[in-house]
């Protein structure tokens, strides 16, 4: 069997404390929309049904991309959620990639992670790090007796905005805020403080392994915006696990190349576009995901209303 041209994806959607009903209207609360998982499952097609994963596994680099099964193997990498941000989400930090081998096991993956936000009400806020001037010491006591957010960096944000979250860095996001997540493909969070929700089995803090990954001298920037037009693209934020772009288009088609080095993970933030390549076109509606398997080479990304906008990830 050979891979299609492009996959569209079913999201997981989890039911959160946090959640609002943006993502799913009548399922309040849905905090989440996993939109690209290994275990997401493919909507139509001869693959329907079958999980991205277990694609990864049976296609390799033709779906993955031989930059990337030279560095992860055949293990799906990347993680790309929505989030709807009702409350405001636990204070929590993230693991590197040896931290979590240390923590949690060998075969683990750390979680570097960056948000894009999509919609954000005005008085909307969040955490992204450690004020300057605290000692590592000053945070371990703080984490241990519940005071982390007088230590916490807060920070205003708007639509358009990116922040870059290495592995370490103190974060939470604030409600108001409707965001794109894309991170390593691990599901390691430690919860710091849950602003005085009660512990349940499903919700526990994790002092001591915050204590030991958090970074008392890490603090993200905001990065705002690009000035986006007619067919133009933007990296918004590039790492050695991601790169996350903004494509803009209204009139234009834009050309786009996976070169064989990595899957492109493409998702509608503002109206609707289609995807062409030499023998399929798809179409996407807003929020909606389609998975580009790296051995498809040249396509295009067509806009279908005058205003559209895609978040495109890859590795």
């Amino acid at each position: 069997m050979t891979l299609p041209s492009f996959l569209k994806l079913t999201p997981e959607y989890r039911d959160y404390v946090w959640g609002g009903e943006k993502l799913r209207p009548g399922h309040n609360p849905t905090a989440e929309a996993w939109v690209v998982y290994e275990n997401d499952r493919i909507e139509a097609g001869a693959l329907a049904g079958k999980t991205l994963g277990e694609l990864a596994n049976e296609f390799g680099a033709a779906l993955l991309g031989e930059k990337v099964v030279a560095s992860t193997g055949t293990r799906f990498p990347l993680l790309v959620k929505l989030l709807d941000c009702a409350q405001w989400l636990s204070v929590q930090v993230h693991p590197n990639d040896e931290q979590a081998v240390q923590l949690e096991g060998p075969g683990q993956f750390g979680k570097t992670e960056a948000w894009h936000v999509l919609e954000a009400q005005p008085e909307a806020k969040l955490i992204a790090g450690i004020k300057p001037g605290a000692s590592a010491a000053e945070i371990a006591e703080a984490i241990r007796n519940g005071t982390i957010t007088e230590y916490s960096q807060y920070a205003s944000v708007k639509q358009g905005d990116t922040v870059f979250m290495p592995a370490g860095t103190l974060h939470a996001l604030g409600p108001g805020l409707l965001i794109y997540e894309v991170q390593q493909t691990s599901d390691w969070t430690y919860r710091v403080y849950d602003w005085g929700r009660p512990q349940t089995e499903t919700r526990r803090l994790h002092i001591d392994k915050s204590i030991a990954v958090t970074r008392h001298d890490l603090a993200a920037p905001i990065l705002p915006s690009p000035t986006f037009g007619d067919g133009t693209r933007h990296i918004l934020t590039q790492c050695e696990y991601f790169t996350l772009e903004l494509i803009s288009a209204s009139t234009r088609t834009v050309e786009l190349d996976t070169q064989n080095e990595t899957f492109h993970a493409l998702t509608v933030i503002e109206g609707r576009a289609e995807l062409v390549s030499a023998t399929e076109t798809v179409t996407l509606e807003k929020f909606q995901t389609a998975l580009v398997p790296a051995s498809l080479g040249k396509y295009q990304l067509r806009p279908l209303e005058e205003a559209c906008r895609i978040l495109k990830s890859s590795v």
